[in-house]
């Protein structure tokens, strides 16, 4: 056995990994769930330290047995109580940290003594003596302290010989920082940094419990739940199950069976969380986060239009609203192609490989150059417009990957749908590359459907194969197509015939003309006499427009039309 092995750990809030140089290559050892080992430590039943998921596990049940988002005291003189003992942050650490190493040992069959740990750049002395102590508790040489963003540059950016700058946003468990970053001639500078150690998915997760809370309130007409600590752990627990799911689908089901609220009777949760809900909820916590944008930004006296790529790193960055806001305030779309929850364990892994001497290549991964979406009806400049382009699956996802939404058809008895699938980057549709398209017919004519509205999933694997589906949820009916090359499709492929709509105020061309034609006729005799002429020709060209099926005629007169119908109703 040899003993000149550095690794790269990430010692995160909610979870951590160790990442070492194989074959050249960066790589998180797998372990715990999916390499991630949660960064959970508990006393079990006999009273026995255990770390990672059977820590996590029992924390539902004996949350006073169970500490988590440690990270979060690193550096303070706060005590955690497990049992009748008293454990500093350094040493609660000290057991996820040994935890991984003792992981690594058995995957590698290497002894390892030596370790580069990453800590938010925005750190101050204490904490990150604190992270070097937990790591020497750990019986390792601590080799260096090496700030988050630079190892998350190092992973993207690792074998790159041009000069370029970048913004790093780094939202995990428990904490939030940004960095711009100066990358030149394989030298990582952090410029300026801002951030947040009290900022991350726990906070969101507090959120999704309150409105729980909430709801438990109102059905029982009781709080006693609320000082039940079992009762909170389950919530917590399910709100972070929640929080995951609707980073890929429109809604999450929460279900907690049997909840005891301080020794009364039993309770059931069903309850159904929107992800506009939970976006509406967090908009105030990510708002601030962009306020750390812009001030490291104006620290690093760097533009936005000077960056050269915008880095998504942590677990929470996976909220799609994050994405969002940072393209709005940046002007660009943010990376997250290396996964967020290893980008730092990786680029750790590549400064451990620097530090040993190694050769080390780039992190190899495959992603989608473009994005995938649908035709709605929704706003182009200012004016509505049928050819609307709304994403699902965005460029530079990771493959293979999954994502869904939820569409609305305009009336409740509307009786089909288009779903028409197009790839590109441009808001108008017709700038795109329409690649297939089918019509859902039969849609249930009832006021819940309507309401309840149409899920529509891409999933894109490394192979360039498409699979969609649409399912109505409120009968569970469903279609579903495949397009067997999307990354390769041109606008003349006669691959499948799909089509659908985003929105109670979007469907297709020729349902949104007739049901415009509807409104128009339901309100003539209100009209001002003077109107009645051009109203009657608007009419007539709109009819002549959707039988002809020219969108492009149709957008422009509905648009006149509903100018008129405005001022009219």
């Amino acid at each position: 056995m040899t003993s000149d092995l550095v690794v790269g750990i990430d010692l995160g809030t909610t979870n951590s990994s160790i990442a070492v140089i194989r074959r050249g290559l960066p790589e998180v050892l797998e372990g715990g769930d999916d390499g991630l080992v949660p960064s959970c430590v508990g006393l079990d039943s006999e009273g026995r330290i255990v770390v990672g998921s059977p820590a996590r596990n029992q924390a539902v049940l004996f949350p006073d047995r169970t500490v988590l988002s440690i990270k979060r005291k690193m550096g303070s003189d706060e005590i955690v109580r497990l049992g009748e003992t008293d454990y500093t942050p350094e040493r609660i650490s000290s057991y996820i940290l040994g935890e991984l190493v003792s992981r690594a040992r058995a995957t590698l069959r290497r002894d390892i003594s030596r370790a580069i740990i990453t800590v938010p750049a925005y750190f101050n002395d204490a904490q990150r003596k604190a992270t070097r102590k937990a790591g020497e508790l750990a019986g390792l040489k601590v080799e260096r302290i090496l700030n988050e963003p630079t190892a998350a540059s190092l992973a993207y950016e690792s074998d790159s010989s041009e000069a370029s700058k970048i913004l790093v946003y780094d939202l995990g468990g428990g904490t939030f920082d940004v960095s711009v970053v100066s990358i030149e001639q394989g030298v990582v500078e952090v410029l300026a940094t801002a951030g947040n150690n009290h900022l991350g998915g726990d906070d969101f997760d507090a959120l999704i419990v309150e409105r729980l809370n909430l709801y438990l309130d109102e059905e029982t007409k009781d709080d006693s739940h609320r000082s039940d600590r079992t009762v909170q752990a389950r919530l917590r627990h399910a709100a972070e199950a929640a929080k995951k799911k609707l980073s890929t689908a429109p809604f999450a089901v929460i279900e907690e069976d049997n909840l005891k609220g301080s020794g009364r009777a039993p309770l059931n949760l069903s309850y159904e969380l929107r992800r506009s809900d939970f976006e509406d909820d967090i908009q105030e916590l990510l708002q601030g986060s962009l306020d750390e944008v812009t001030r490291s930004l104006n620290d690093a006296q760097v533009r936005a239009g000077d960056l050269g790529r915008v880095l998504l790193v942590g677990g929470s960055t996976r909220i799609p609203l994050v994405s969002r806001l940072l393209q709005e305030r940046l002007g660009m779309a943010p990376h997250g192609e290396v996964d967020p929850d290893r980008c730092v364990a990786l680029g750790a892994a590549i400064q451990a490989g620097m530090e040993a001497g190694e050769d080390v290549g780039s992190v190899l991964v495959d992603i989608t150059p473009y994005t995938f979406g649908i035709r709605t009806r929704g706003d182009l400049d200012g004016l509505l417009s049928f050819h609307h382009y709304t994403p699902i699956i965005p460029r530079n996802s990771k493959l293979p990957v999954t994502k869904s939404d939820v569409f609305f058809s305009i009336t409740p008895d509307q009786e089909s749908a288009q779903v028409e699938v197009f790839q590109g980057e441009d808001p108008d549709t017709r700038n795109n590359t329409r690649i297939g398209g089918f019509r859902f017919d039969g849609l249930n004519k009832n006021e819940n459907a309507y309401e309840d509205g149409i899920v529509v999933s891409y999933s894109l694997n490394v192979d360039g194969i498409l699979d969609i589906s649409a399912r109505e949820r409120v009968t569970g009916k469903q279609i579903s197509g495949r397009i067997e090359d999307a990354l390769a499709a041109r606008p003349d492929d006669n691959v499948l015939e799909l089509d659908l709509e985003d929105g109670p105020d979007q469907a297709t061309a020729d349902v949104a003309g007739e049901l415009l034609l509807e409104r128009v006729k339901a309100v003539l005799e209100k009209a001002p006499a003077e109107d009645l002429a051009e109203i009657k020709r608007l009419m007539k060209a709109l009819e002549s427009a959707v039988q002809r099926g020219d969108d492009e005629k149709a957008d422009q007169v509905a648009g006149e039309l509903s100018e008129i119908l405005f001022f009219i109703e």
